[in-house]
């Protein structure tokens, strides 16, 4: 049996091809050149497979296999397969050839590969760009990437696959590694897998709903909470203001079969796009990680928002965390939608205009859940964040607070969420729901669940350690056996000492 791809593997071999590109461009650029090979690898790769299950099926009659590939949800061109560029890694114009690929693979799945306004997946990714060198510098460079994607290893026939969120996967991996060395904010790049599955799993989703991220990133996060549904019966929708990461998700989600997932590209609060005429769209669900406390999020423009979404108070210019909160409920459908979002503790107790916000929204009896999460959990930073939860179809006036904090694996740069540490959180957070917990401590150091009198009683702070009490009581101290360790110390102090000036009068040196 032929060994299966690895996540692994393909982490080896992006790391490799990494050296590609070190020290001719930033490394925040290395995922748009590296995730765009690895896609068209990918497609290639399925496409062959596919094409060679028709040839079996029609017994090698090849006009019938031709046309049945036309018919299928994602068309290859010949001169945009791998192996044809990998044959022409040798030619001088290796980077326009790549760039001819590119674009005959967005014409011929046009409406998959752009966004609404004819804006192309792969405009801003220029493999003939003078940016990667001289024309011999470049056209080697380019061959050795060629070169990395052709390893025996990396095959991405399905039978061959090990887990299908290539894309996503292999961003984070690449986000991990070089966070640090571009810059980017917690929550800019990736949201890590293990936040996203519990984000997912709390908000889960029936079947036939519509279910958003206005910060989607990569992707990953909408295609988790797509998969918990548990049928094929739901849509996809999100937006994102970075280009290159848009048309990640773009990949991603063909990647994933989602080809009807609406995914568009600009800034969600100062031009929101998911719309139906001039109204926002709304959702059953909305989930996101946006960026902590965005600076210059667009607060000036805020209080004529044309969809009055800022009517609970308009947050500070320096501190968008109330500004994706108040979008994201706006978003959500009356009577039933679910928000979950990922947000620094600080929106949890900051004053002026976020406790006035906070404020409304808990006497709206939205706020449903709180849960803290361990520090050192995303790239890029080692602060701790929160899970905040609301709901439009709220049956009680109680507010759930989880302190998860202490319950992860110590990673060597990040702390991760093991499956246990998942589970007793949406375990806890599924019980209060269904069992409508009364106020009170649910589970001791752990969960809390509080009354709207008594978050009003704290001013409509929501600071866990108010309400979930992870006071740990010291060991009592024996100070007589600490007195009596301190004399034999002390007794075994004097005892050394004179041995060694026994020592020290031998050797004639005192």
């Amino acid at each position: 049996m032929t060994p299966k791809t690895t996540q692994q593997d393909i982490n080896r071999i992006v790391w490799k091809a990494c050296d590609t590109f070190r020290g001719v461009i930033d490394p925040s650029q290395y995922k748009d050149y590296i995730l765009t090979m690895l896609f068209v690898k990918y497609v290639s790769d399925v496409n062959k497979s596919k094409y060679a299950d028709y040839l079996e099926r029609y017994e090698g009659d090849v006009e019938r296999a031709d046309r049945a590939m036309l018919r299928g949800r994602f068309i290859v061109p010949e001169e945009s397969r791998f192996d044809y560029l990998y044959e022409n890694r040798n030619a001088g114009n290796i980077g326009e050839l790549i760039n001819i690929a590119l674009a005959s693979l967005e014409e011929a799945n046009r409406e998959k590969m752009s966004s609404e306004d004819g804006t192309n997946v792969f405009r801003n990714i220029d493999f003939n760009s003078g940016n990667l060198g001289d024309t011999k510098d470049k056209n080697a460079r380019l061959r050795n990437l060629l070169t990395d994607f052709s390893d025996s290893k990396l095959n991405f026939e399905p039978s061959h696959l090990e887990n299908s969120d290539v894309i996503g996967d292999a961003y984070m991996y690449l986000v991990s590694t070089f966070a640090s060395e571009s810059g980017k904010k917690a929550g800019e790049f990736f949201t890590p897998a293990e936040v996203s599955s519990l984000l997912a799993k709390l908000t889960r989703s029936k079947p036939n709903s519509r279910i958003c991220d206005p910060t989607c990133g990569s992707g990953s996060l909408l295609i988790k909470a797509g998969q918990e549904v548990g049928s094929n019966n739901f849509s996809l929708y999100g937006q994102e203001v970075n280009g290159s990461t848009w048309a990640l998700a773009k990949m991603n989600m063909l990647l994933h079969g989602f080809e009807d997932a609406t995914i568009r590209w600009g800034d969600t609060l100062r031009n929101p796009k998911l719309k139906e005429g001039d109204a926002l769209m709304r959702f059953d669900t909305v989930v996101a990680n946006p960026p902590f406390s965005l600076d210059k999020w667009g607060a000036d423009g805020a209080a004529d928002d044309p969809h009055n979404r800022f009517w609970r108070g308009v947050p500070p210019k320096s501190k968008g965390d109330w500004a994706f909160i108040s979008h994201m409920i706006e978003t959500a459908y009356e009577g039933r939608g679910k928000v979950g979002v990922v947000v620094p503790h600080g929106v949890l107790f900051r004053g002026a205009a976020e406790g006035k916000i906070r404020q409304r929204t808990i006497e709206e009896n939205l706020l449903e859940a709180v849960i803290g999460l361990p520090s050192n959990l995303f790239y890029g930073t080692g602060i701790p964040a929160v899970i905040v939860l609301f709901n439009k179809g709220k049956k009680t006036g109680n507010v759930l607070f989880i302190d998860a904090s202490k319950e992860f694996e110590n990673g060597k740069n990040q702390n991760k969420l093991r499956e246990k540490d998942i589970k007793h959180v949406v375990d806890t957070y599924r019980r209060f729901v269904d069992e409508n917990i009364p106020a009170g401590v649910m589970e001791e150091k752990y969960a809390y669940v509080a009354s709207s009198d008594e978050i009003r009683e704290n001013d409509f702070n929501l600071n866990i350690p108010r309400y979930v009490d992870t006071f740990e009581e010291e060991a009592e101290i024996d100070v007589q056996a600490v007195q009596r360790e301190i004399e034999e110390l002390e007794t075994e102090l004097k005892a050394v000492q004179a041995k060694m000036n026994d020592y020290l009068n031998e050797l004639e040196l005192l």
